[in-house]
């Protein structure tokens, strides 16, 4: 057997080491993310992409160099779409108002007995008056008492009743812009994970999840045989059942002959408010639900009012009765619709009122310190589900 000297072992051995260090080089590395979905922002604007798109402006721009601020769709590569869009929080102490609010804790069925005194009602004893029976009844009071477990409110009108003390959400959806969109935007409606393309066989997007009432950017939006699609990000699509959406339109019905408005869509239950033709201001809401339509068309607001009680009814036996007091907030354009807040509602994003706008209470505040009397309301429903004949339609009511 030959010998080998140790220099010559030393060569073998770098060479050999010098092909596995050139072999590994060749081989990719390959890192494993766990599966979780990211992070979303908190309860309001989710962060912009990574790559925010570019405005794709219909009709082009005008004499100025702007978008007439009605965007569809944009494409997915120009960073410049995300200078344009800032929406901000309404201020947080809007949603204060001077009332207590209580609501009646017995049965539909059953009419609410007032009384002139706490012992009287918590003994059942000589009522001096009623609330008549019906679903949605609150009241305003101001002061309270437990008896034997039972929960007793003075109401603001007079007298003592059962009724349990209402905690009313602080939650503001609306988001003001100093300086107009150019790209369309919405709020989540369901949370769930987005679908990676503008149907359902797409199957969905494990790694990003959306949460209720987060508001995020639109850039762009298909109609198809299964529905409405709004892409709200790469690989990132939502549908109409999870998500409702602020569609930008600068211009409004002929009807309207001032710069200034407030758009209702009743299609995606959103509203929108235009000063000199340039918005600065949506919500989502809760319009009237079938058969209580909103009626289209094109209204002005003829009463503000910083409280008003409403009570109605509109069925025949009278078991969609409801009694409200000290709604605030209050703008009526419609008969006896109007925009106001609604204490008594969590929900928003569908139709669920007899036909006036609700909102929470924060973002009436803010509504009804912009609006004054004379301006134009537009409602209207591009659908064509909601009637449109004014012989449908009564005065309507909360």
């Amino acid at each position: 057997m030959k010998k080998i000297s140790y220099s010559t072992l030393i060569v073998v051995l770098l060479a050999l080491l010098s092909g596995t260090i050139a072999q590994a080089q060749e081989i990719p590395m390959i890192t494993l993310q766990p599966h979780q979905p990211t992070q979303s922002a908190p309860a309001g604007d989710s962060a912009s992409p990574a790559n925010p798109p570019a405005v794709d402006c219909p009709g082009g721009v005008n004499e100025a160099g702007e978008c007439p601020f009605h965007p569809t769709s944009v494409s997915a590569d120009n960073p410049s779409a995300a200078a344009n869009y800032d929406p901000q929080p309404v201020d947080p102490t809007f949603s204060q108002v001077p009332y207590s609010y209580a609501k009646l804790n017995i049965e539909s069925w059953e009419a609410a007995n007032i009384f002139s005194s706490a012992a009287e009602a918590a003994a059942g004893a000589n009522p001096i008056n009623q609330i008549p029976p019906g679903g949605i009844r609150y009241v305003s009071y101001v002061n309270r008492m437990d008896i034997d477990g039972g929960k007793y409110v003075l109401a603001k009108n007079g007298g003592w009743l059962r009724a349990s003390p209402a905690a009313v959400s602080s939650v503001i959806l609306g988001r003001t812009f100093p300086t107009p969109p150019t790209t369309n935007f919405g709020w989540v409606f369901e949370a769930d994970y987005p679908y990676v393309q503008p149907n359902y066989a797409s199957g969905q997007n494990p790694n990003v999840y959306f949460n209720r009432e987060q508001v995020l950017q639109v850039f762009e939006i298909v109609e198809n045989e299964s529905g409405t699609w709004f892409r709200v990000g790469e690989n990132q699509w939502l549908d109409r059942i999870h998500f409702r959406a602020a569609i930008i339109d600068s211009q409004p019905p002929a009807e309207v002959t001032a710069d200034r408005w407030i758009e209702v869509d009743l299609a995606e239950q959103v509203v929108l408010v235009y000063e000199n033709r340039r918005l600065v201001y949506a919500t989502m809401v809760a319009t009237g639900m079938e058969p209580f339509f909103t009626q289209p068309g094109v209204f002005q607001i003829y009463e503000k009012k910083d409280a008003e009680n409403m009570t109605g009814s509109f069925e025949s036996d009278r078991s969609d009765f409801y009694s409200l007091e000290d709604v605030p907030y209050v703008l009526y354009y419609d008969q006896a619709r109007a925009f106001h807040g609604a204490y008594w509602r969590a929900w928003y994003g569908i139709e669920q009122s007899h036909g006036c706008i609700n909102m929470t209470i924060g973002d009436s505040r803010w509504l009804y310190d912009w609006a004054s009397v004379g301006d134009f309301v537009w409602v209207h429903d591009r659908t064509g589900k909601t009637p449109t004949d004014p012989n449908f339609y009564g005065a309507g009511g909360a």
